[in-house]
C-alpha cells in the first residue's frame, strides 16, 4: 500500500513535470488541477502573497515571458510530517536562456540558472500552502546588475548533493526521518548561545569536517566550519547580536538523511552592528525567512542548502534594490 508521503510526492509529481517541460497554453489548467482554488501561496519579495493558482500563473507567465525555454531541475525532492501536517519539499534551478526583460533584470542572451526552495503543504491530495523562495539576487548577479555589496562568500550555481541521492523515491521510514530531524533540532538548539560565543554552540559536534554551507546570493557559500563562520556567521551575529530563532514556528521535515525546513518568518532581530551586506547599523527591526535543506552522513551535516529572502530584508530597511538596479542598468533598458 502507497504510504502519505510518496502519494504526496506523486502529486507534486505532477507539477515538476509540467514545470519541466513547460507548455504555457496548459500551465494554468495544470495548475489548478493539484493547488485548492483557496490554497496560500507565499513567494520571495516583490511577490509577496499571491490570490490562489492563477496568481502563481502570473508569475509563471511573465517568467516565462523573459526565459521562453525555462526549465525546472530539482536536485533535492522529499516529503514528511511536521506538527500534524503534510509536506513536499523541493530544491533545485529554474535554468533557461534569459531573452527578455524580468523585473527590470537585463537579458543576457545567455543560460542563466535560478536557485529555488519551494515547500508545499498537502492536504486531501490537494496543495493548500506554498512557501517557496526563488533565489533573484543569483539572477541579477549573472546579469551583471546586483546593485548591493559584494558576497563575502563564493558565488556560483550551486549543485546538488555529492551523494547524488537527493531525489527520494524510497518509501517512507519515519525512524530514519525522525533521527535526521533530531540531528538537526539538536544542533539548532545550540545556536541559541550565540551570545556566549562560538564554543558554547558546539557545532563541531554536528558539522562534518568537510562541510559545505550553500547561502543566498549575496551570502555566498562556504566550505567547512571555519568558512561558514568567517564569511557567514560572524558577520551575521556581529550585526544583530539579538537574533532570535523561534524554533516551535519553523517546520522541520525529514525524509531519509535529508531535513527540510520552512518558516515565514522564523528570526526576529535588530541591526545593531556593521558590516552584514554593508549595512548601516540603525537599529532597524527585521524579521527573515529562511528554506533550508541539510544532509547527514553518518551522523554529521556535511551539505546545507540555505535561502534567505534577501530582498525582503532590504525592503525592511527602506532600501529599493530594484530602483538601485535599473540606475545601474540604465544604459540597458528600454527606452
Amino acid at each position: 500500500m502507497i504510504d502519505i508521503h510518496q502519494q504526496n510526492k506523486q502529486l507534486i509529481g505532477q507539477l515538476r513535470a509540467a514545470l519541466y517541460d513547460i507548455d504555457k497554453g496548459q500551465l494554468k489548467k495544470q495548475l489548478n488541477a493539484v493547488f485548492a482554488p483557496d490554497c496560500e501561496i507565499h513567494l520571495a519579495f516583490p511577490f509577496e502573497d499571491l490570490a490562489g493558482p492563477d496568481g502563481l500563473y502570473d508569475v509563471y507567465r511573465g517568467l516565462l515571458t523573459a526565459v521562453p525555454d525555462l526549465e525546472r531541475r530539482d536536485f533535492i525532492f522529499m516529503a514528511g510530517e511536521a506538527n500534524g501536517d503534510n509536506w513536499v519539499g523541493c530544491g533545485g534551478h529554474y535554468v533557461g536562456l534569459f531573452e527578455n526583460h524580468w523585473l527590470d533584470i537585463p537579458p543576457t542572451q545567455h543560460l542563466i540558472f535560478m536557485r529555488y526552495h519551494e515547500f508545499f503543504r498537502i492536504e486531501e491530495n490537494k496543495i493548500v500552502e506554498m512557501q517557496a523562495l526563488w533565489d533573484i539576487p543569483q539572477l541579477m548577479m549573472q546579469a551583471n546588475a546586483w546593485p548591493m555589496t559584494p558576497s563575502l562568500g563564493v558565488e556560483c550555481v550551486v549543485p546538488g548533493p555529492a551523494m547524488q541521492d537527493g531525489i527520494i523515491t524510497a518509501p517512507y521510514d519515519k525512524a530514519k526521518a525522525d533521527a535526521s530531524v533530531k540531528l538537526v533540532l539538536d544542533m539548532v538548539s545550540g545556536l541559541k548561545n550565540s551570545p556566549q560565543g562560538a564554543e558554547a554552540m558546539e557545532l563541531d559536534r554536528f558539522w562534518h569536517p568537510k562541510m559545505n554551507w550553500y547561502g543566498p546570493a549575496g551570502i555566498g557559500s562556504t566550505r567547512r566550519l571555519s568558512g561558514f563562520r568567517s564569511w557567514h556567521q560572524i558577520p551575521f551575529l556581529k550585526a544583530m547580536p539579538d537574533r532570535t530563532i523561534i524554533l516551535d514556528k519553523g517546520v522541520f521535515f525529514g525524509d531519509g538523511d535529508y531535513v527540510g525546513f520552512t518558516a515565514w518568518p522564523v528570526m526576529w532581530m535588530t541591526v545593531s552592528g556593521d558590516g552584514w551586506l554593508g549595512i548601516a547599523p540603525a537599529n532597524q527591526k527585521i524579521t527573515m525567512r529562511s528554506l533550508d535543506f541539510w544532509r547527514h552522513e553518518n551522523g554529521r551535516l556535511r551539505e546545507n542548502w540555505v535561502l534567505v529572502d534577501i530582498l525582503d530584508v532590504y525592503n525592511q530597511l527602506d532600501v529599493d534594490v530594484f530602483s538601485r538596479m535599473k540606475e545601474l542598468t540604465v544604459a540597458r533598458q528600454p527606452i
